[in-house]
């Protein structure tokens, strides 16, 4: 069969798929808030006639299909499917949505929910099961979001954050401060100790003032460490945000930390900021501890 290119007339078409207790739905649920049209579990063979209906209607234009590997023929089907449309040329992005099987072995648990592919065997077993099932979407461009260190609202955030203009925006960039006293954040990727640096708190005029503060980013970035700091992780971002891209991250948290999260931490990721959207990246911001 020949590419069709009756998916052209949207906007966006996302194909999700991912191991049960991945974060589907919580997925889907951020889609819709962002306008898009979601449809479940939609049979492999109806995808072209119904993208071939959105495309006469004229009315939608972002469709998020969620294809389930329960599907009797998902094994015949799925590549010869998604590969059509890929090479229709259509601005579809497969979004795979993964966890480590401990993690979703505790989902399951927490839920109390059998695993539909385990039968009468134990939940690890429907999880290789469907493992076994997903792995022809590999050779299949994609991207993924490993979601064992996220919560339901992170992972929303990440949804957000990736797709609230209505197209892929590329990776979904976080850098966060934090304070090591308040713990160190759970969903950081690549985490930075910059305890190492002068520290405003000591500074009387500075102690009740946060990085944010002209004051306290001038006292941090002014020490020759700081510089050599961000220029070191200016070389070593320009270096891994593309590769991280390529490999089909959905997203990454950069977290900086230093004592309490109010000083040094803070002026450092206001700085970084700078350098990602001077970049061309626009990353979203967080300071975990600047309340407390």
């Amino acid at each position: 069969m020949q590419p069709s290119p009756h998916s052209q007339a949207l906007s966006q078409l996302l194909v999700i798929s991912g191991l049960g207790g991945s974060g589907k739905t919580t997925a889907v649920r951020a889609l819709e808030d962002m306008g898009f049209y979601c449809i479940d579990n939609l049979p492999l063979p109806l995808m072209d006639t119904f993208l071939e209906l959105v495309a006469s209607r004229g009315d939608i234009d972002r469709v998020a299909l969620v294809i389930d590997c329960r599907e009797q023929h998902f094994l015949d089907d799925v590549t010869e499917v998604l590969g059509r449309i890929i090479a229709s040329q259509a601005p579809v992005e497969l979004v795979f949505l993964d966890a480590q099987d401990d993690v979703l072995v505790r989902r399951y648990s927490e839920t109390r929910r059998q695993h539909p592919l385990s039968g009468e065997g134990a939940v690890r077993d429907g999880i290789d099961e469907e493992r076994r099932r997903l792995k022809p979407l590999e050779g299949l461009p994609h991207v993924t979001i490993d979601t064992s260190r996220l919560s339901p609202h992170q992972l929303k955030r990440v949804i957000s954050d990736r797709y609230r203009q209505g197209k892929a925006t590329g990776m979904a960039l976080t850098v966060m401060s934090f304070g090591f006293k308040h713990g160190v954040p759970a969903e950081a990727d690549l985490m930075f100790d910059v305890r190492f640096l002068p520290n405003p708190y000591f500074v009387p005029e500075l102690r009740a003032l946060n990085g944010v503060d002209e004051a306290v980013s001038a006292y941090v970035l002014g020490s020759e460490d700081a510089r050599q700091f961000l220029h070191q992780l200016e070389v070593l971002f320009q270096f891994l945000l593309p590769r991280y891209e390529a490999e089909g991250r959905g997203y990454l948290t950069v977290a900086i930390g230093c004592t309490g999260g109010h000083h040094r931490s803070v002026a450092l990721v206001e700085s970084l900021r700078e350098v990602f959207e001077a970049a061309g990246t626009t990353p979203r911001i967080a300071h975990r501890d600047l309340g407390r």
